[in-house]
Order: structure tokens, then C-alpha cells, then sequence
């Protein structure tokens, strides 16, 4: 089918940046790492295109065929953001738990999956029975040996070229702590021992440039509503061959080629496709194209240095509060996004949150945040650090991002100080 792009209808919308986000006056939303607000260019991209909304893949009329085009575009684009190769594919998931997923059921037979202890359950969970889980370790340096150990182990003894596959598989940036992984550096371990590595960015995207060709990765996955696009969007970028190797994650229509009379009779699509089935998410794609083309056009390096600020200010403050105590893995200068999580001495972490967000208007993040091992770990760190004896068995954490301001850093520690 021939596509061709049809105009859309003019429509007046107030004069505001792409990077703005949304939100409700007198609220202050400081839970960015489990959902991010929206994006003024993913909102203006779905309303843009809402009029045309029509089947994708799957018309030939004027609605249809805009669609499609904007899906496959919104592919390109992503695909493009994230530095894919010429032969990777991009498919689009729900979210990064849905990708992970997706390659998990895409390994090869035999295949090792190793990890660490302090993964979000997205990249604790997916793999098969057998995988490598590393302790969590003291650093970024600590890590890099320790995988360079587990890799060696792996091989010793094997013969190159005709070994299991091996695929590390760790995260960017901790979701409980907000610090950086060494990705590129574990990227080059696992080039040494000829194994693959899958980044979960779900937290890193958000916050700094992520380029698969520059970090030597194989796959990496981000979620829509982490990155200002809140439409239920994810994506999986990466190596075609396992990925066409493997039967459909979901299987039915869009994902074949043939469907004979006979129940066996198939043939499935190679490409995205392959694991695209059913009416995509048309929204999700387009509106996280627009996230990314907005970032692409952005000073990356201004956003960055205004978030780092933001965030020296957010944990100069709570280091100043005796009676609350940051969580870490790494060491107190290790590089960070904009996450701290800390706990309140003597007080159940859920019943804060609760009065922050009655009294305050302040949301945060209670719990154990999908990271139970390293969260359980850290907080267990935190009571030996301290010397206190009462800290509660969960944790709060305070995440930043576009829109966020010292008022609203200032804000929380206000009332953190009240809670002492």
C-alpha cells in the first residue's frame, strides 16, 4: 500500500513549549520515576491526530492511511532517538516490564541470563529458571568486576563460536536510588566474553541521552510513561535475530504472514510485526515520537545541570534533617538521576505519604518501590549507617523531573522537618 500524508485540519492551541508538563494547580507531584507527567508535545500530538483516529495497518481509506503513516513515523523517530542500528528492530510494548517480557520469551534455547540483586522486578522476574543473579554491589567499579568474574565462569572451559548465548541484562539508573549503572563499561565486559546486553532505561531515558550504537548494547527498552507520555506506550529496540527467531510474543493478527485451513497452518511476519499483534497503540507511539523529537531538540546538557541542582538541593536538605535517612548502594557522590528515597525515623513510611499528600498537597512514593530485594538490602544499610533502631520496614521516595522547582523541593522538606 501506497501512503501518503494527508494534512491535518488547523487548530489553535495556546502558545507553550513542548517540554511543559501538565499538572494540577496547588498540586505537588514528586513521583516522577513511577509516572511522569505529560508532556505538552505528546498531549498536542495525540489531540492533533485524534480527529483521524482509524485502524493502522489495516484500511485504505484517508484515515487509515494516516494513521499508519504516523504509526510507522512515530517508529522511525524512536527508533532514531535511541540510536537504533540499521538492522535493529523497534518494537512497541506496553511499557518496560512488557519488553523485558517479550525478550525473555525471545531467548534462544540454553540461553544464561545474568543480573543483579538491585533490578527493578522487571529484570528480576521475566527470566528463565537457571539465570545468574549477582549481589548487589558496592559500586560502579564493583559491579564491572564482578560481572567480568561471572561472565569468565560462564565460558571457562567452553569453546568460542559454538557456546550457550549469555545475556546480561541491568538496569540504566536504579528506580530505588536514583544512581547510574555503569552501562558501558559492563557493555565492554560483556563484548570480552561474547555475550549480549539489555538495558531497562525505564529510569535513565528520562533523564539523560541513551544511544544504543554509543553504549555498544543489544537491547535496550524505555517506557512511554516514564519518558512524558502517558498513553500507555513502551518499546523494545534491539538485535532482529533472536527476535525473529522466536514465535510471536502474542499471536494473532498483524503478527502472520499466512494462516492456512489447517490449525498449524501459519507462517508468521518477520520484523515488529512478528510481535505486534491486535490494533496497535496508535496514541502510545505517536505521543512518545513527540516526547523524543521534542528532547532531541532540547538542551540536554541545560535540563541536566537544572535537575542536578535540583537534586543537590532535595538531598542537601534531607542530610540535614536528623531524623530522616537517605537510602544508597553506592557511595553519597555516585552519579544520580533525579531520585532520592529515605526514611522518616520513628514513623511508617505509608502514614507520611499520607499526611504529605492531606496536608501538604505533596505526592511521593511509599513502599518498596518493585525492588524488594535491594530495597529490603538498602534499608537494612540505612539502620546500620544511622545507628537507629526504628526505622520502619518500607521506604518514601521523592522523584524530580521537567516541571519540578526548588519551591517544590522546599516544600517537602518543610514538611519532612515538621515530622521530627
Amino acid at each position: 500500500m501506497t501512503l501518503t500524508l494527508v494534512p491535518p485540519p488547523v487548530t489553535s492551541r495556546a502558545v507553550a513549549g513542548p517540554l511543559d508538563v501538565l499538572g494540577v494547580p496547588g498540586q505537588i507531584n514528586l513521583d516522577y520515576a513511577a509516572t511522569a507527567p505529560c508532556a505538552r508535545a505528546a498531549a498536542d500530538a495525540v489531540a492533533e491526530l485524534l480527529p483521524w483516529y482509524a485502524s493502522v495497518h489495516r484500511g485504505a481509506g484517508a484515515l487509515s492511511r494516516r494513521c499508519t503513516l504516523a504509526y510507522e513515523r512515530a517508529r522511525q523517530t524512536v527508533g532514531d532517538f535511541f540510536g537504533a542500528r540499521a538492522d535493529d528492530h523497534v518494537v512497541f510494548t506496553r511499557n518496560t516490564t512488557d519488553a523485558l517480557n517479550l525478550l525473555a520469551r525471545a531467548l534462544p534455547a540454553g540461553a544464561t541470563v545474568v543480573t543483579f540483586g538491585g533490578e527493578h522486578h522487571a529484570n528480576l522476574l521475566p527470566w528463565p529458571r537457571g539465570s545468574v543473579r549477582l549481589p548487589v554491589p558496592d559500586g560502579p567499579a564493583e559491579a564491572v568486576r564482578a560481572l567480568d568474574a561471572a561472565l569468565g565462569e560462564l565460558r571457562r572451559g567452553g569453546t568460542p563460536g559454538r557456546e550457550l548465548p549469555v545475556l546480561v541484562a541491568v538496569t540504566g539508573a536504579s528506580n530505588v536510588t536514583g544512581e547510574r549503572w555503569p552501562v558501558a563499561e559492563l557493555a565492554r565486559v560483556a563484548r570480552r566474553h561474547r555475550a549480549r546486553i539489555a538495558v531497562d532505561a525505564a529510569q535513565l531515558a528520562p533523564h539523560a541521552p541513551v544511544d544504543l550504537r554509543a553504549l555498544d548494547v543489544d537491547y535496550l527498552t524505555v517506557s512511554g510513561h516514564k519518558l512524558y507520555a502517558p498513553f500507555g506506550a513502551g518499546v523494545l529496540v534491539g538485535r532482529a535475530d533472536w527476535l525473529d527467531a522466536a514465535p510471536p510474543y502474542l499471536a494473532g493478527g498483524g503478527a502472520t504472514s499466512h494462516v492456512g485451513a489447517a490449525t498449524h497452518d501459519v507462517r508468521w511476519a518477520t520484523g515488529p510485526a512478528r510481535h505486534e499483534a491486535g490494533t496497535p497503540n496508535l496514541f502510545g507511539a505517536v505521543s512518545l515520537a513527540a516526547v523524543c523529537t521534542a528532547l532531541a531538540g532540547a538542551d540536554r546538557a541545560a535540563l541536566h545541570d537544572a535537575e542536578q541542582a535540583l537534586l543537590a538541593r532535595l538531598r542537601d536538605g534531607i542530610a540535614a534533617l536528623p531524623h530522616v535517612v537517605e537510602l544508597r548502594t553506592f557511595g553519597p557522590d555516585a552519579p544520580r538521576v533525579g531520585i532520592a528515597s529515605f526514611v522518616v525515623a520513628g514513623r511508617d513510611s505509608a502514614d507520611v505519604a499520607a499526611h504529605l499528600a492531606a496536608h501538604h498537597d505533596i505526592g511521593v512514593r511509599d513502599g518498596l518501590f518493585c525492588a524488594h530485594p535491594l530495597a529490603r538490602r538498602l534499608l537494612a544499610e540505612a539502620a546500620g549507617r544511622s545507628g537507629r533502631r526504628d526505622l520502619p520496614p518500607t521506604a518514601l521516595r521523592a522523584s524530580i523531573g521537567l516541571g519540578s522547582t526548588e519551591e517544590h523541593v522546599d516544600r517537602l522538606l518543610a514538611a519532612l522537618a515538621t515530622l521530627g
